[in-house]
């Protein structure tokens, strides 16, 4: 694995405390050489978290570890934060099922099985769960009463290709991704045609009628919107690498216009790729999954609002998807190939989920 070229490592006088202050130092550790079962320390600050651009310093805090809080699984996806439960679920699609881990005591146990091959999950603001079923090709919502109701499996008569991922908007309105990857093969879904172009689709919260928002993007994967709603951010995980995160003006809750790049997936001399999950925080930076590459590139890209690479959790494997959590929404849950990782950071994620 090659090592952060110089102007990665960032050293200045104006910092908040000596803690971190400590936060810049970017050692240069192999991925190989690191225990990620916990049971030998890692020596502070954590080496996999990079501050590429001083102004990440700010995020990085000196004295926290990223830690691997289960593994086991075959793909792991789409993490999602209750606030009320006090817990994060994700999915593990290979194996059909939702997995919960409960943030008092870190237990971890079957949430739901079977799952319709459930890809991204999210939670709405009434605190029900929303979820893209790859095997079923359809978006889910889970209601209070336990019931299941189906919220989109068809446009224009067609099934839908597989939804990927989801989000809420305050307005009520929900949008979602159906690039078709849960019906491609059957390790994640049920293979069968795509008669569908790929598209982001909106919900909306009175009618319950389904709108296409985009079709541009080859395939679009993660999205989020930014802080204060006015724009949204989706990641095309079909275009050749380095696959990019695309950005539109949000108009009146309900239309997309203006798309504009945001950023591509690449780090010169390590290697370019792609991003599937994306989450903001609460200054606009954007977090974005990176994978596909290896060593020193997986794991999460940190993006700021005017889309320059700022800072990086390098990740032994590939990272599939993200959210923020825990009871202050500071610490960030990743999701890779067969585990799920965590680390608190100094800033909060944007939104509930």
């Amino acid at each position: 694995m090659e090592k952060p070229s110089p102007n990665h490592l960032v050293t200045s006088p104006n910092r908040r405390s000596f803690l971190s202050s400590l936060g810049l130092v970017a050692a240069s550790l192999p991925l190989a050489a690191r225990d990620w079962t916990g049971k030998e320390p890692i020596r502070y600050p954590d080496p996999d978290i990079l501050v590429i651009d001083p102004s990440f310093a700010k995020y990085k805090l000196g004295n926290t570890p990223i830690q691997r809080l289960h593994t086991g699984m075959l793909w792991a996806e789409g993490p999602a934060w209750n606030a009320v439960g006090n817990y994060l679920m994700w999915s593990d699609i290979p194996n059909d099922v939702q997995l919960r881990w409960l943030n008092e005591n870190g237990a971890v146990s079957t949430f739901r099985r079977p799952a319709g091959n459930s890809n991204g999950n999210t939670f709405d603001f009434q605190g029900r769960q929303l979820s893209c079923e790859h095997g079923n090709r359809r978006l889910v919502r889970y209601e209070h009463d336990g019931s299941l109701s189906v919220l989109a499996d068809r446009w224009q008569g067609k099934p839908l290709n597989a939804p990927n991922d989801v989000v809420v908007h305050p307005n009520g309105s929900i949008w979602f991704t159906d690039p078709g990857y849960g019906s491609m093969w059957d390790y994640e879904g049920n293979k069968g045609p795509l008669e569908l172009k790929e598209a982001v689709y909106r919900i909306d919260p009175d009618s319950g009628a389904m709108s296409l928002v985009t079709d541009e993007l080859v395939k679009p994967n993660g999205l989020c919107f930014s802080p204060d709603y006015k724009h949204l951010y989706i990641a095309d995980t079909g275009e050749e690498a380095p696959k990019g995160i695309y950005r539109w003006d949000v108009l009146d809750g309900k239309r997309l216009a203006r798309k504009q790049d945001f950023c591509k997936m690449v780090i010169d001399g390590v290697g370019a790729g792609g991003s599937d999950g994306i989450r903001a925080d609460e200054d606009g930076n954007i977090w974005a999954s990176a994978g596909w590459v290896g060593d020193g590139f997986d794991g999460v890209h940190i993006f700021s609002p005017q889309g320059q690479l700022i800072g990086q959790i390098r990740l032994p494997e590939i990272c599939s998807n993200l959210c923020f959590g825990g009871p202050k929404r500071n610490r960030l849950f990743m999701t890779g190939s067969q585990s799920l990782y965590a680390v608190y950071v100094a800033t909060r994620g944007a939104h509930i989920a």
